[in-house]
């Protein structure tokens, strides 16, 4: 009895298995670099012309603090160069899940300063960013424990 439900559990467990196509673990791969490479040329370069070749036809902004639409992203990347041009991302960790990556970054305004640890979501559809939303936190001065934000 015990082997007949095992097979069962095994047999349904496999019928019910959601298959993962290799197409889409290349688009996911695709997403990454061109998010990977959006980041680059937007916040780190502050170039909107080279970032906006990754965007697609709409760019919905989550950000309550942000505008929505390329316009939006135009003029944050003009306010860095102008207040932060020295600001610089480095991007800790990446993964995608779909048509969504997530980055996990670490902010700084200029050199010496700690910075901000940052959680970046993009949603992307055939290969271009076309909504965003972040989570942002500044490292603090003292921590509670010695883990680090990264």
């Amino acid at each position: 009895m015990k082997k007949r439900a095992l097979f069962l559990i095994t047999l349904w467990l496999s019928l019910n298995a959601i298959p993962v196509d290799a197409t889409d673990l290349q688009q996911e791969e695709i997403n990454k670099k061109n998010v990977v490479a959006f980041y680059e040329k937007a916040i780190n370069e502050k170039d909107f012309e080279a970032a906006s070749k990754y965007m697609g036809p709409h760019y919905i902004q989550h950000n309550p603090m942000a505008a929505d639409g390329p316009e939006g992203l135009k003029h944050f990347l003009a306010f860095l160069r102008d207040k932060a041009p020295q600001s610089h991302s480095e991007i800790k960790r990446v993964f995608a899940d779909g048509d969504f990556v997530i980055l996990h970054v670490h902010a700084v305004p200029e050199p010496g300063a700690r910075g901000r640890a940052i959680v970046d979501i993009f949603r992307l559809e055939k290969g271009k960013i076309v909504e965003h939303w972040d989570v942002i936190q500044d490292i603090p001065e003292k921590r509670a424990n010695a883990n680090g934000m990264f």
